[in-house]
């Protein structure tokens, strides 16, 4: 068997957005049988809480669909990060510019936003709850979600999975 495919997501601290798509797509993978075929890694544009548990209210919000976040510990991305992963999912155009400057050039073909992959609701952006209220993190979690379904089926599609 070859490698898995690596998927990174990438917010900026690691805390709130990226985790939680990991948790998410995480169990997507699982449900779908395909643990070991898809390897699934976050990470943030800044180093704050490198080593952190995500965010309390991320990990609450995510426990009430059925995820877990609890294992998962903020990472600062790197530029080995990105030439490890086959795909790399930005949760905004701030992050975007961001990993563009960590990445070398001949790997920035692999970020893309994460909303790119929505399948039914209509966002440019995972924004971010950080500053908000519970709404928000509601928010984040439809789209990531939703985004997420659509990410698989990509990587099903374009790996023959």
């Amino acid at each position: 068997m070859s490698r898995p495919i690596r998927v990174l997501f990438v917010c900026m601290g690691n805390i709130c957005r990226s985790p939680t798509a990991h948790g998410v797509f995480r169990q997507q993978v699982q449900a779908a049988g395909l643990t070991g075929r898809i390897a699934v890694v976050s990470a943030g544009t800044h180093g704050y809480h490198v080593g952190a548990e995500p965010d309390e209210r991320s990990q609450q919000h995510a426990a009430r669909r059925g995820y877990d976040l609890s294992d998962l510990r903020g990472s600062h991305l790197g530029a080995d990060d990105c030439v490890a992963a086959d795909h790399v999912l930005v949760m905004d155009e701030a992050n975007l510019r961001d990993a563009l400057h960590v990445c070398p050039p001949e790997h920035a073909h692999k970020l893309r936003l994460l909303a790119s992959h929505a399948r039914t609701l209509k966002a440019r952006e995972v924004p971010d709850p950080y500053y908000g209220g519970a709404a928000g993190f509601e928010r984040v979690l439809d789209l990531i979600e939703d985004s997420c379904t659509g990410l698989l089926d990509a990587l099903r599609r374009e790996h023959g999975l």
